[in-house]
């Protein structure tokens, strides 16, 4: 069952940072999960390219 967020429950998430974390650290959380998205696309795109490598290189050694 996938979670809907409508707007109210995006403004609740939203206040509830604030008052944990502060106004002044959310730039720097922002950065932080920004980075981690980044490198966490990165990592599964590479992943994505990797199994077809080795697979022929697999190959290759069996026929030796």
């Amino acid at each position: 069952m996938p979670i809907r967020l409508g707007p109210f429950e995006l403004i609740i998430i939203l206040v509830i940072v604030v008052i944990i974390f502060g106004v002044g650290r959310l730039p720097e959380i922002g950065g932080a999960v920004g980075k981690a998205i980044h490198e966490f696309r990165d990592s599964s795109a590479d992943r994505e390219d990797t199994p077809a490598v080795e697979a022929k290189s697999t190959d290759e050694e069996s026929d030796a």
